[in-house]
């Protein structure tokens, strides 16, 4: 029987065991940081942790966490109109807002809401530890993947006002256009894998479970470098 149409023109999407097994192939393209003075890496939580975490170890570098709440559009809250980040960055969506017509008062309760999130989150994941000043360092912010964007960007902004030496973004996978975007805005852009089909961030997965607070709270509390 002859295969369907285009089958043998299919490329298959080279992917990930886990979080983990992407966070090695990542530290692969990042080799020429090894042994940079005061490198930082900053993970996004929850997903980007792990995958930040064996980055920061095969770099030897120093990891944190840097929180980013995506702000959800009001009765569509996986629709983002934007991103929270720590230090209180903010990028909005513009486009969504106002085609959505999104009200001042709508959008000041989503900012509100997230941002109780997002400190509980930090006192959740420290537990008394130091925050790691990016001033003066290489930070390189890494995820589990990008969708659009948004999150990271409001990373990117929020990380430049402290100041560092250069912000250097890392991601397993994410849509050429996002990346694109982004590389525009920081001194290096790394990403693994581009599809040419870009459906979700678990497409090249295969376990994308929920990482768990817990698991944060380990990965950070456990030596890097």
């Amino acid at each position: 029987m002859d295969p369907p149409s285009g089958f043998l023109n299919r490329t298959p999407i080279r992917g990930f065991r886990d979080r983990y097994d992407a966070g090695r192939a990542l530290a692969e393209r990042l080799v020429s940081y090894r042994g940079t003075p005061g490198l930082l890496v900053l993970g996004l939580p929850r997903g980007g942790i792990p995958v930040g975490w064996e980055v920061a170890s095969a770099l030897h570098a120093e990891l944190d966490v840097f929180l980013v709440r995506k702000l959800g559009v009001p009765q569509l809250p996986e629709l983002a109109m934007g991103a929270l980040a720590s230090g209180g960055g903010v990028v909005m969506n513009t486009n969504v807002v106002s085609s959505l017509r999104i009200t001042p008062e709508q959008l000041r309760a989503v900012v509100a809401a997230e941002r109780a999130e997002l400190n509980r989150r930090e006192r959740a994941y420290r537990e008394g530890r130091q925050v790691a000043d990016p001033f003066g360092r290489v930070v390189i912010l890494v995820d589990d993947g990008i969708a659009t964007g948004a999150s990271m960007l409001a990373a990117v902004r929020a990380v430049r006002t402290t100041k560092p030496r250069s912000v250097v973004v890392a991601v397993p996978v994410g849509p050429a256009a996002a990346c694109g975007e982004l590389a525009r805005d920081v001194d290096d852009f790394v990403c693994v894998i581009t599809p040419d089909v870009f459906d979700a961030v678990g497409q090249v997965y295969g376990d994308f479970h929920q990482v768990s607070d817990d698991e944060v709270r380990r990965l950070l509390s456990a030596t890097t470098s």
